[in-house]
């Protein structure tokens, strides 16, 4: 049986995934590894949102870590082509916000429109394919992701009025007048360079995303993509969740014997590599079981539903 093959990408956009930062939240664990190449079960935490970048069409990526731990991420990753795509590396010196991505990879922009994952956001659900679809196909404005939360104060916080248009967006807020929180998932039009660079540091010394969509929002440019019931969105930056998000992926991938966050299953499902390159990438890993389970691809154990 053929691999099903989804639709190539819909757009010229690229995609950031931010691999930086210190990891301050889980040392002693990150004083000798980036977080983004801790597990999360059976896989490096930077699958994850790479595999959210591909399943929204992108094949040209680049990943912006902190110098020392670059050469990590080459060993693991490389240059892409193994999975039919391109990655290019970029280093951040200090952290300071989610908007210094984009000034990082200006040249790397170019002219594309831009999709940021965080490197430690994982996104799950059966409709996900469609949500980053839709987002990838617009052409002008911005789209980003909403999601209940208990705790909104965490995050930054999106208030709708009742007919579900957005009101405001706010940072943290002590009081949150929602709670919807803004995942770590950024669709942007080629105008955010020139958004980011007006950009002044906030008071916690830092370029502030919410600055960035709020400029959206007061062009009437930004949308907001509900992820409701049926959505799991995991920020893996704490001991406990981490632990979580590792419970989470174990319980579903045994529970249904389908890979959640597969670089080369995606690939291969997306037809930017063949059945002898999933073989190739398959065989060394036979010992561990994931590449067992990407040989049982190749024997007809497909499912339309396993590629999130």
């Amino acid at each position: 049986m053929k691999a099903f093959k989804r639709n190539k990408p819909l757009s010229n956009r690229k995609g950031i995934i931010l691999a930086g930062g210190l990891g301050k939240r889980l040392r002693p664990l990150t004083f000798s590894i980036s977080k983004q190449l801790m597990p999360v079960y059976d896989k490096p935490m930077i699958y994850y949102p790479l595999s959210t970048l591909m399943l929204s069409g992108i094949k040209e990526i680049l990943i912006i870590t902190v110098k020392e731990d670059q050469n990590a991420f080459k060993r693991l990753l490389g240059d892409g082509q193994k999975w039919g795509m391109k990655f290019n590396y970029a280093v951040q010196d200090r952290p300071e916000g989610i908007p210094q991505a984009i000034l990082i990879g200006k040249e790397f922009i170019g002219n594309s429109d831009i999709a940021i994952a965080l490197g430690d956001n994982l996104f799950y659900g059966n409709d996900l394919i469609s949500l980053l679809s839709s987002a990838n196909s617009r052409k002008v404005g911005s789209t980003i992701f909403a999601y209940l939360v208990n705790d909104p104060e965490r995050y930054g916080v999106v208030q709708f009025s009742n007919s579900r248009k957005v009101i405001s967006i706010e940072e943290k807020p002590k009081k949150p007048l929602s709670k919807y929180a803004i995942t770590g998932l950024y669709f942007y039009d080629n105008s955010v360079v020139e958004r980011a660079q007006k950009l002044k540091f906030s008071d916690r010394k830092e370029l502030e995303i919410t600055a960035l969509n709020n400029m959206y929002l007061e062009d009437e440019l930004l949308n907001v993509e509900i992820m409701g019931r049926g959505f799991a969105w995991l920020d893996t930056g704490t001991f406990d969740s981490l632990h979580e998000a590792g419970s989470f992926i174990r319980t579903l991938e045994n529970r249904q014997g389908l890979k959640v966050g597969c670089p080369e299953e995606i690939a291969w499902r997306l037809g930017w590599i063949n059945d002898q390159d999933l073989k190739n990438l398959a065989d060394p890993l036979t010992k561990s079981g994931y590449g067992k389970y990407l040989l049982k691809l190749l024997e007809g154990q497909k499912s339309l539903d396993g590629i999130s």
